[in-house]
């Protein structure tokens, strides 16, 4: 089966998350697509973010080492990497994304400009989305652990 690489990020802002309506999918998502070639990771993942909501970000870190010498430079590391199944559509046949999954919070402007239905969600917005049927079931689960603050922090 065919795979392509993807960005993705989440961003979150005051306890909240900014999803998209994906216009083939029909289901909420954060923004993100395919990286493009001579494209990092981080790049592609910034590059969506602000083709698809008008926003600048910074990413959300937690690195366990970071370096900037002149033979090797860190990046931003995924928060987390999955394998998605995208089923056939039209002409392009089924496929796989392997996603590498940002957090991230905007800087400046929160107000996002998408053609597309676009918002910020609380945990309970996300929790009354029909699964399976508004949003997928492992975007979810991934917004439960990030946005149940009393999980996180007691």
């Amino acid at each position: 089966m065919e795979r392509h690489f993807t960005a993705t990020a989440y961003i979150i802002h005051e306890e909240r998350v900014l999803l998209l309506l994906h216009p083939k999918l029909k289901k909420w998502l954060p923004p993100g697509g395919h990286i493009e070639e001579n494209e990092s990771p981080p790049e592609a993942a910034r590059r969506e973010v602000e083709e698809e909501t008008g926003l600048e970000i910074a990413f959300i870190q937690d690195e366990h080492f970071w370096t900037d010498r002149w033979n090797a430079k860190s990046f931003e590391r995924p928060y987390l990497c999955l394998q998605e199944h995208v089923p056939a559509h039209n002409k392009t046949p089924a496929h796989q994304h392997l996603d590498l999954i940002y957090l991230a919070k905007p800087v400046g402007n929160i107000e996002p400009t998408s053609p597309d239905p676009i918002r910020w969600f609380t945990l309970e917005e996300v929790e009354a989305l029909e699964t399976d049927v508004e949003i997928f079931g492992e975007t979810k689960e991934l917004l439960r652990s990030l946005l149940d603050v009393k999980a996180v922090h007691g």
